[in-house]
């Protein structure tokens, strides 16, 4: 064992939130598999397994990781060295630490099968070019290809989720915390940046649910997927080890979600908050405790909306105080302005060209990337020895 390896680093990640509510919720005799792409040298593995939504036992009946390479071999990862276990309802375990040894770049695969019926309540919807998960119906987790037939893609994270490696003591994890912007790809963007630049130290972590807001939460089937409020998110995804900052961008749904009982009878006016309470929810639900953690803080500003469904002049003036408060609070370490970015340079309310994805509320491609590119501000990139950091992060 290299000896070296002294400290255990996130260095994947994501929230476990309520997942959509459809007719069916329950799976049975399914195959779930993630392959995740780890950034640093290590010799050891743990995982996160997440029940946290759940109203019912959920019980992995085995969960394995292997390289994708051409020589598949499977490794049991076990909890008090069982290969089953029962996760309840609200609650979320940690595996055994697996001896595996991996290499900067590698690609794992995380593979999961449950034989009883399991409600597939508890997982995240997200979107990248570096998040991509695959599910099957029968026990397939120990194969290195799955059935065609029997096999379908999903962006649905369910149950897995951080990846912990035992890793060198410089290595550190940076936090994507937000919503359905940050669930979307620029924190895969991110990544790859980093990598491209030659970065071998530092993960990204994406903490983010779609829909959700700072200080409210919805409780109607209708909105479940939204996930929980700032206040119940924010100390449970702290949860990482390695951590040493963290990028919160969050706040647009709380500023576009009322629209009152006449319209829709669970986004009340009451919903709406002052530009003040947004202001006092992040400092004391988000700041406060990232300090206590020995955090960094990012602010990451609120991106245009000119366009979307239920914009008016008075939403876009919430969103340009509580940017500019983002921006110039001497609570954060610095601010990601996100909105700089990727706004019109001329109409300020609205994305630049190519920016917008169609919906006027979620950036396009480019855009993500762009924001990968302003987000690499929190982690500067080191000088290099000629010939390094040229390496390319493929997908």
């Amino acid at each position: 064992m290299n000896n070296n390896y002294t400290k255990w680093v996130a260095c994947w990640g994501n929230a476990t939130s309520i997942t959509d509510r459809k007719e069916a919720t329950f799976a049975k005799d399914i195959t779930l598999r993630y392959p995740v792409r780890i950034v640093f040298n290590g010799s050891a593995l743990r995982f996160r397994f997440s029940n946290l939504t759940g109203t019912e036992p959920v019980t992995i009946t085995r969960a394995f990781v292997a390289k994708s390479q051409e020589q598949y071999e499977p490794v049991a990862i076990t909890f008090c060295d069982n290969e089953s276990v029962m996760i309840a309802p609200g609650t979320e375990v940690e595996s055994d630490a697996i001896a595996f040894s991996v290499t900067a770049g590698e690609t794992v695969e995380v593979s999961m099968y449950f034989a009883d019926y399991t409600q597939m309540n508890a997982g995240t919807l997200i979107t990248g070019p570096l998040s991509k998960g695959k599910y099957s119906y029968g026990d397939h987790a120990t194969k290195q290809v799955m059935p065609l037939d029997l096999t379908r893609n999903t962006n649905w994270f369910f149950f897995l989720n951080t990846i912990d490696i035992l890793t060198e003591e410089q290595n550190h994890a940076i936090v994507c915390f937000g919503d359905s912007i940050t669930a979307q790809s620029w924190p895969d963007y991110l990544a790859m940046q980093l990598w491209e630049s030659g970065r071998r130290d530092v993960a990204v972590i994406r903490r983010a649910v779609s829909g959700t807001r700072i200080l409210r939460q919805y409780d109607c089937i209708t909105y479940q997927a939204y996930g929980l409020k700032g206040a119940t998110r924010f100390p449970i995804e702290m949860n990482v080890s390695g951590a040493t900052d963290v990028i919160i961008q969050h706040g647009i749904n709380d500023i576009i979600h009322p629209v009152g009982r006449d319209v829709n009878p669970f986004r009340p006016w009451s919903d709406m908050p002052t530009v003040e309470e947004m202001e006092r929810g992040v400092e004391e639900l988000y700041v406060s405790h990232a300090r206590k953690l020995g955090l960094r803080v990012w602010s990451g500003t609120l991106l245009p909306i000119y366009g979307w469904r239920t914009y008016n002049e008075d939403r876009e003036m919430m969103r340009r105080e509580f940017n500019e408060w983002l921006r110039t609070s001497p609570i954060f370490d610095g601010c990601i302005d996100f909105d700089a970015a990727v706004r019109h340079p001329e109409h300020i309310a609205m994305f630049a060209d190519g920016f917008d994805s169609g919906d006027h509320l979620h950036p396009s491609e480019s855009a993500y990337e762009a924001m990968g590119r302003v987000a690499q501000a929190v982690s500067p990139t080191p000088s290099l020895p000629e010939g390094e950091g040229d390496s390319k992060y493929s997908f």
